[in-house]
C-alpha cells in the first residue's frame, strides 16, 4: 500500500476547502447560482483512491428562465468527470471542445499542465422547467502526469459496460471492475460506477482495488447491520470483502476508488498538485490573464468573461 489518506495527520488542504466536517457527510457549497453537496475532501479523508473532490449536483429544479452559468475557470493536475442522471449542460474548453453533457454519458477532461472550461445552461434550455441531478468528481493525477498535455474525451451512454441481474443494474463509468473495463485508459488504477438497486438487492465492491467507497445518491443501504441514508459516503478498509444492500425503497449509489497515490496533494481553488510551487506558478499564470500567449486560454465561443482567482 502507498500513502494512506486516512492516516496522514497533516492533510494539506487550502483555503478553498476550509470548514470541512469531521465525517464524510456532504456540505453545501454555492458554485455560482446553484448549490452542490461536497463529500470529498473531508477532514478524515482527502481522497478515496485518486478521487479528491466529489460534488453531488441536485436534485434541483430550475424554473423557466433559470439555469447554471459556471464561467470559464482553470484547472491543473487533475482529471474531471461530470456524470448526469437528469438534465444537461453545455461544456466548452480551451482545447476547442464544444460538447453537451447528457445523462449517462462520460465527459473526461484531463487538465494536466492547464485547461480552462465552462459549463452552462444555454438559452434554449431555459424555456421550460428542468430537473438536475448528477455528480462531478476530480481525480488527482499521478506526479508523472501532472505536467502533461490537456485532453478531453466524450463517451456516449451506449458505449459504457452495463451489468444487470438479480435486482441490480451497474454502469461502469471509469476504469475496471466486476470483470469489465470502461472504454478508455485511466492515468492510475481506478473504478467508478453508477448502480441502481431494487429493494433488498445487494452488490459487492470489487476486491481487487486498494481503496473503495460508496456514495448514496438516493434511498438507503445497509452494511454490517447498520443502515445509511442518502447523502452519506462510506469508505471501507482495504482487503475486506464488502457488499452493500439496498433498503426497502431501493437505492441509487456511486461506487468509487482505486489505488492510492504516492503522496498527498495540495489544493488551492481549482488547482491540485503534488507541490506548493506548482500551485503558485498556476496561480500567477491565471492572474496574469495573458490569454493569447500565456499558460491558460479561454474557451472559443465562451471567452467574454472568466472567474477571477481568489485574493488569498
Amino acid at each position: 500500500m502507498s500513502w494512506n489518506p486516512a492516516l496522514d495527520p497533516a492533510i494539506p488542504v487550502g483555503d478553498a476547502v476550509d470548514r470541512i466536517e469531521t465525517e464524510i457527510v456532504p456540505r453545501a457549497r454555492d458554485l455560482g447560482g446553484f448549490e452542490v453537496r461536497r463529500a470529498l475532501p473531508s477532514a478524515r479523508r482527502q481522497m478515496v483512491g485518486p478521487f479528491i473532490f466529489f460534488d453531488q449536483i441536485g436534485p434541483s429544479e430550475f424554473l423557466t428562465g433559470q439555469g447554471i452559468d459556471v464561467r470559464p475557470h482553470p484547472h491543473i493536475g487533475l482529471g474531471t468527470v461530470t456524470y448526469l442522471l437528469q438534465g444537461r449542460l453545455h461544456h466548452r474548453d480551451s482545447l476547442g471542445t464544444d460538447q453537451w453533457i447528457e445523462p449517462g454519458a462520460v465527459n473526461w477532461m484531463v487538465a494536466g499542465h492547464g485547461i480552462t472550461h465552462s459549463e452552462r445552461t444555454d438559452e434554449g434550455e431555459r424555456d421550460h422547467v428542468r430537473q438536475m441531478l448528477g455528480v462531478q468528481t476530480w481525480l488527482a493525477l499521478p506526479e508523472d502526469r501532472e505536467e502533461g498535455a490537456a485532453d478531453f474525451l466524450h463517451v456516449a451512454r451506449a458505449e459504457l459496460p452495463v451489468l444487470e441481474g438479480e435486482g441490480k443494474k451497474l454502469r461502469l463509468i471509469l476504469g475496471t471492475g466486476w470483470g469489465e473495463k470502461a472504454p478508455f485508459e485511466m492515468p492510475s488504477e481506478t473504478f467508478y460506477a453508477d448502480a441502481e438497486l431494487a429493494p433488498g438487492a445487494a452488490i459487492p465492491l470489487p476486491d481487487d482495488h486498494e481503496d473503495r467507497g460508496v456514495h448514496i445518491l438516493q434511498g438507503s443501504v445497509s452494511v454490517g447491520g447498520e443502515t445509511y441514508a442518502a447523502g452519506r459516503m462510506l469508505v471501507f478498509r482495504p482487503g475486506d470483502r464488502i457488499a452493500v444492500r439496498a433498503g426497502d425503497q431501493g437505492a441509487r449509489i456511486m461506487l468509487l476508488g482505486g489505488a492510492t497515490l504516492g503522496g498527498p496533494r495540495y489544493i488551492w481553488w481549482n488547482f491540485v498538485a503534488s507541490s506548493k510551487d506548482k500551485i503558485e506558478a498556476a496561480k500567477e499564470a491565471w492572474r496574469a490573464g495573458d490569454w493569447a500567449h500565456g499558460r491558460f486560454r479561454l474557451p472559443p465561443g465562451d471567452n467574454g468573461e472568466f472567474i477571477p482567482a481568489p485574493e488569498r
